[in-house]
């Protein structure tokens, strides 16, 4: 005989049962009336008796029927009433089953928890979760074909009831029932029972609202299902279990309070440290809130006065790092071939559990697809070979379907490294990077794979477009380029990008120039940079010229070179890159492609600005390019239709004409400054002061992000540029004439002020800020 079950987890949830009268027992989530709910009567029909008890605060004449929705309701106030489906009596049950539309889950759910009593074999659990999977799959399978139901009915009436009647509790604790309990023999829960209950929490928590929430707030369960991840068998589903929890979760776990983190990760094959990716990813990057005016910098500044310590994604970024050989398993990961994957057989057993992993369905649904087209091109491959050689070659998978399987796995390996290049340890981890040769792995794969041909049939998914970046092809490229925009930014290792040759050549722009070579350049390690013809760097700038006009590529592209030039100027950087005809590519983008993104924009004439600045060359390169009036015209209203988008240009300009202006001794600067449209138009005072005036009347303290900030910095440099030449109080004095012309007398000139002192407060509190500023500007910031 079973022991007594101890009603210490109350695992019935009746949402609707505030309202008098109701209680939501319909299987389409409905709230129905019983008859017994509003009668206090002793006498009832049989059914509706053996659902009550009698009351014992009532005497033996006075004997009455509780009604369900009393017994619930003390259930809820002092955990002695109704607080389990299995409470119910089996005859109300059956009764009401058919008519609700419940598929008898209430009845299973019983037997369920009559079957996993403490101490209890669980031999019968899992033939009763064989009975309930289904239906609650079938559910979730159609959130991947987009089969919803439509209607005031519930589209998922199975998941909905299964969770009503305490089922997702029950689960919960079936699982942790080993761990929690002390038990007279020690009863092992076998692998198929656990990849069982985690298949059906997952369906529950995609197709019920609230219960992944209600799972999240549970510490101690999300901490417990990082111990079944020691289990090959069950990884992949409580790997996508924790993903979906960890992803609605309002505090962020900390990874040190997993248990034995180290030795779980090193016990993790390949395959599996890049799905624990997914999981990571979620708890090393800051947690996004939503709220835009959270963004604002005034915002973030009183944010951190409150919390001067780290974060906890700043914690977890750094307990990662103190695992020894994460971060070149990483780099091994993220640089291996495809032919260097495991075999056919651990990927096929993988993709038969992948029923579960629905978030990844899309994906699943290319490998599919690809496999099934190779399948009908290729044909029937006669062999002389034995029987079950014959056998092998049939269940061997088409190598598109490895390379789409070798994509996925890339793409999250990316993306946790280059949150980690993003954070407080980034010298760290910039030094492992380079050690275990990341950079030059991703150039021999740049062709073959993260760049490689492919058909566009490979591209659209069920239900997407070829743009979209759901497509695993896609998500890669722009994690890579992510990478390198983290990898190259204001670090002298982005010469690591470069091969051998291309940083002999760069050492020759710097002698034939007559410039000291770059100290960076010269203590490159040389056994770490690109093999090959062509540098990682080079690669990219090929493919940057031949994207198409409409190509979401078009941003970080520009972004990830753009990272390469940030920093203190380098003439020889920027003939590198002007040889190779950039500057002509982004001036045909801008003016001739009548390009209309303004993410793409902003990003190009970033690009621009820093290709551009201080370098003569590339202003006799703009003036050949931007030949007549037209086009320069042209160009002009491109910088003109969002000052936000094109301010580090103008920004550029500004400093190179009051660098040349100091030159003009020299022949060759005074014939650009005579001859380039471009500075002949920027050195008109009223053309500055038209820009500057824009500049400062465009943002306010109250609305200033890390967007549109640059757009002060910017009309800071044109101040600073003014008051070296003792030019300030005429242009201050004309901004008051302006004022007025406008009608806004002290306006302008307030709202600098404001700008002015918050910029002293957030800038010069903070080395790195203006460090920055000073070099992209070779201004002294007072």
């Amino acid at each position: 005989m079973a022991p007594p079950r101890v009603q210490s987890n109350p695992g019935m949830h009746f949402p609707a049962c505030i309202a008098p009268g109701f209680v939501v027992l319909d299987g389409g989530g409905r709230c129905i009336r019983f008859n017994i709910l509003t009668s206090r009567c002793s006498v009832v029909d049989g059914s509706m008796a053996a659902a009550g008890a009698t009351n014992p605060r009532l005497g033996p004449g006075n004997c009455r029927v509780e009604n369900i929705l009393h017994r619930v309701r003390r259930g809820q106030l002092t955990g002695c009433g109704l607080t389990r489906g299995s409470q119910i009596s089996e005859e109300l049950l059956k009764e009401r089953d058919k008519q609700a539309k419940w598929n008898s889950i209430p009845l299973l759910l019983r037997k369920l928890y009559e079957g996993s009593h403490p101490n209890s074999d669980f031999s019968q659990c899992q033939a009763i979760l064989k009975e309930i999977s289904p239906l609650l799959s079938m559910e979730a399978m159609a959130i991947v074909t987009d089969d919803k139901k439509s209607g005031p009915e519930l589209p998922f009436p199975n998941t909905y009831t299964f969770d009503l009647f305490g089922g997702v509790d029950l689960l919960v604790e079936i699982l942790m029932r080993p761990s929690l309990f002390p038990q007279k023999k020690k009863h092992k829960i076998d692998d198929e029972l656990i990849k069982d209950c985690l298949s059906i929490l997952y369906n529950t928590c995609i197709c019920t609202e609230g219960v992944t929430k209600r799972l999240a707030e549970r510490n101690d369960f999300v901490l417990f299902l990082f111990t079944l991840m020691t289990n090959k068998k069950t990884f992949l589903q409580t790997a996508t279990l924790i993903e979906d929890i960890l992803g609605v979760k309002k505090e962020m776990i900390q990874l040190e309070d997993i248990p034995n983190l180290a030795s779980l990760v090193s016990s993790f094959d390949q395959q599996q440290l890049a799905n624990f990716c997914r999981i990571l990813s979620v708890t090393i990057s800051e947690l996004d809130t939503g709220n835009d005016d959270k963004y604002t910098l005034l915002a973030k500044d009183a944010q951190q006065k409150k919390t001067q310590s780290p974060s906890r994604a700043e914690i977890n970024q750094a307990t990662l790092l103190n695992i020894p050989g994460f971060i070149e398993r990483l780099c091994k990961l993220a640089t291996r071939k495809v032919s260097e994957s495991t075999g056919t057989t651990t990927f096929l057993q993988e993709l038969e559990e992948w029923y579960t992993w629905l978030d990844n369905a899309l994906v699943l649904d290319a490998l599919m697809r690809v496999a099934h087209e190779e399948t009908e091109q290729s044909g029937t491959e006669s062999s002389d070979e034995s029987g079950l050689a014959n056998a092998s070659s049939r269940t061997q998978l088409p190598q598109s379907m490895k390379i789409m399987h070798e994509i996925m796995y890339k793409v999250e390996v990316l993306y946790v490294l280059c949150v980690l290049l993003m954070g407080r340890q980034r010298n760290q981890v910039h030094k492992m990077i380079a050690e275990f040769k990341l950079i030059p792995g991703l150039n021999n794969l740049f062709d073959k794979l993260i760049w490689r041909k492919h058909s566009a049939s490979s591209l659209v998914l069920h239900g997407h477009n070829q743009n979209c970046d759901c497509s695993p092809d896609i998500s890669l490229k722009i994690q890579f380029l992510r990478l390198l925009q983290s990898f190259s930014d204001h670090h002298e290792n982005k010469y690591l990008l470069l091969n051998s040759q291309e940083l002999n050549e760069l050492s020759a722009i710097s002698l034939k120039a007559n410039i000291p070579e770059v100290e960076a350049v010269m203590n490159t390690d040389r056994s770490l940079v690109c093999d090959g013809k062509k540098g990682l760097l080079t690669r990219l700038l090929h493919v940057m010229k031949k994207e198409p006009a409409e190509s979401s590529f078009r941003f970080w592209q520009a972004r990830a070179v753009e990272s390469f030039l940030r920093g203190v100027t380098s003439y020889a950087d920027q003939m590198f890159l002007l040889k190779r005809g950039l500057l002509e590519h982004i001036l045909y983008c801008i003016v001739d492609s009548e390009c209309k993104s303004r993410d793409v924009l902003q990003s190009y004439f970033d690009l621009l600005g820093e290709l551009m600045k201080f370098n003569i060359d590339a202003f006799k390169r703009f003036n050949k390019y931007i030949n007549t009036d037209e086009k320069f015209q042209v160009f002009l209203n491109q910088i003109n239709s969002s000052l936000v988008d094109s301010n580090m240009l103008v920004r550029c300009i500004a400093l190179s004409l009051d660098r040349f202006e100091s030159q003009s001794d020299d022949i060759k600067v005074a014939e650009i400054l005579s001859e380039c449209r471009l500075l002949s138009y920027m050195i008109q005072g009223s053309v500055r002061m038209s820009f500057l005036f824009r500049l400062i009347n465009i943002i306010h303290v109250q609305t200033l992000t890390q967007e549109n900030v640059s757009c002060l910095n910017t009309s800071l440099v044109i101040l600073m540029l003014a008051r070296r030449k003792g030019r300030l109080p005429c242009y201050l004095q004309t901004i008051r004439d302006m004022e007025c012309m406008e009608k806004y007398p002290g306006f302008i000139l307030n709202n600098f002020h404001s700008l002015l002192r918050f910029w002293q407060q957030h800038y010069l509190n903070k080395d790195k800020d203006s460090t920055c500023l000073e070099n992209t500007g070779h201004l002294l910031v007072p």
